[in-house]
């Protein structure tokens, strides 16, 4: 591959890096091949295959080396867990949904899965208090 193919590449790699949410490894490709791209412009470069050989070896060092320092460096700060959670507000029951069983509430505007964990059947237009949250399923029990 000629030199201005490498810059290019380079280039293109790490633009998709900034607009994909990953975790900094299509950089260092692309910081790879600006590498390679320079090589070969000085033309210190050689064969095509040690090119290849050069950029696959540039990658995996960039990532071995820097991957982690970066992350450290850039290292967004952590959410609260209590932010915006969901245990203690009220949902209204959609359709009727027994003991220990899975029915569907809504609750800001949106429907979710809602298991009832109170000993009383849950009925459509019900008020129930969300106790508890386990993936995208909420714990309710009948509110009052």
């Amino acid at each position: 591959m000629t030199w201005w193919m490498w810059m290019i590449l380079g280039f293109i790699l790490i633009l998709v890096e900034f607009l994909t949410p990953g975790g900094f490894y299509i950089m260092f490709f692309g910081a790879a091949a600006i590498v390679v791209g320079l090589i070969s412009l000085l033309g210190l470069a050689g064969p095509q295959w040690f090119e290849w050989l050069l950029f696959t070896a540039v990658s995996v060092a960039g990532i071995a080396l820097f991957r982690k320092r970066l992350l450290m460096r850039i290292k967004l700060p952590q959410r609260p867990d209590d932010l915006d959670t969901v245990v203690g507000k009220v949902a209204l029951v959609i359709e009727p949904i027994p003991p220990g069983s899975l029915g569907r509430v809504e609750m800001r505007g949106t429907a979710w899965t809602a298991k009832n964990l109170g000993p009383q059947p849950l009925s459509s237009g019900d008020r129930a208090k969300v106790e508890q949250v386990e993936g995208l399923v909420l714990g309710v029990r009948i509110d009052g």
